[in-house]
């Protein structure tokens, strides 16, 4: 009688060998057979299909209980709040050559573009950053301050490119709306996130910006630093082919050839975690504005500086009602110092 193999492997009872049979006396002359040793391709086969099952099972427990935190809301990018306050001149805005009315104003000792915003002398680790980090967020500060304030292309209208990019990527979305329906609101004026003139009216006399002021930093938490910066930018500025138009922010028409200064005081705080040093971004969190002489007009889109010979008028603020429940950014104006106006030796007139 001949059997096949499979009838073998399937068979129950399998026959002792003489070997065992000889060591163990008592032992049955058969023993049965475990069921994935009659058919190994089936035992090879439920593995197989036991681990894919673990593995699926595990895939879809981490996925459910995963290890990782999601981001809790409003710990994000703050939203930028901005003021911008005119400085309206006493009088006439002086008038004459650029370096002659650079040497006779209280800008005459300022440094002359990015050499005159300077890092701290002594800048010290914190409790939780070390040293080459804030020294990283002061840099950063200091490369916002310069593309939003001293480069040509920014000051004439130019692309905002630069300036966006340094940006958190959680305020992108408000810096756009603000380049691009700017509005007086103190989240949403394009003068809060940078530095740019009526390119139809004002020009740059001189590209060789006057800088002074101070940055600091500090520790406001665990996970950030704040970064203040309090800077001085004056400018050269002269009129354009349509500078006429200036009339109707202040009185009297620009003395043609002559250039006058426009000086600007930022006050700004960043914000850095520790994703911005990593990714070289930084978020503005506050910026304050005061830059004359300009007449009392809001400056929301550009900033329009009164020009040699003008004066400011009688433009005034539009009233603000206390008891009016709805919420209206009040705009603000003040009065420029004749201090802080240049005395040349040889005005035009």
């Amino acid at each position: 009688m001949v059997f096949d193999e499979s009838f073998i492997r399937a068979a129950r009872l399998q026959e002792n060998s003489a070997d065992e049979r000889l060591g163990e006396h008592h032992a049955p002359a058969v023993r049965p057979r475990r069921p994935w040793v009659r058919l190994p391709g089936s035992r090879q086969a439920l593995l197989l299909v036991l681990l894919i099952v673990i593995a699926f099972g595990t895939a879809i427990y981490m996925g459910v209980r995963h290890p990782y935190k999601a981001a809790e809301p409003g710990l994000g990018a703050q939203p930028l709040r901005s003021s911008v306050v005119p400085l309206t001149p006493p009088g006439a805005v002086p008038g004459g050559a650029p370096g002659d009315l650079y040497a006779h104003s209280p800008a005459a000792h300022f440094r002359v573009g990015a050499a005159g915003v300077t890092l701290p002398a002594n800048t010290a680790r914190t409790p939780h950053f070390s040293g080459g980090q804030v020294v990283e967020a002061l840099r950063l500060a200091k490369e916002y301050l310069i593309r939003s304030s001293i480069d040509p292309a920014t000051l004439t209208g130019g692309n905002v490119r630069s300036v966006r990019l340094l940006l958190d990527t959680g305020q992108l979305d408000q810096f756009d709306r603000s380049m691009a329906r700017p509005v007086d609101d103190g989240r949403h004026a394009a003068t809060g996130w940078l530095i740019r003139f009526d390119h139809g009216t004002t020009a740059l006399a001189d590209r060789n910006v006057r800088v002074d002021g101070t940055l600091g930093a500090s520790e406001s938490g665990p996970d950030s630093l704040d970064v203040t910066a309090d800077y001085t930018f004056v400018y050269a500025v002269r009129a354009t082919g349509g500078a006429d138009q200036h009339a109707a922010h202040g009185t009297g028409k620009p003395v043609p050839g002559a250039s006058s200064l426009f000086t600007v005081r930022r006050e700004i705080h960043f914000r850095l975690d520790r994703a911005d040093l990593a990714d070289h971004r930084l978020e503005v969190t506050q910026s304050s504005l005061q830059a004359g002489p300009m007449a009392c007009a809001p400056q929301a889109d550009v900033l329009r500086p009164l020009l040699a010979g003008q004066h400011a008028g009688d433009a005034r603020p539009a009233g603000t009602d206390p008891y009016s429940r709805q919420w209206a950014n009040p705009s603000l104006c003040g009065r420029l110092a004749a201090t802080s106006q240049p005395t040349p030796s040889h005005p035009i007139r």
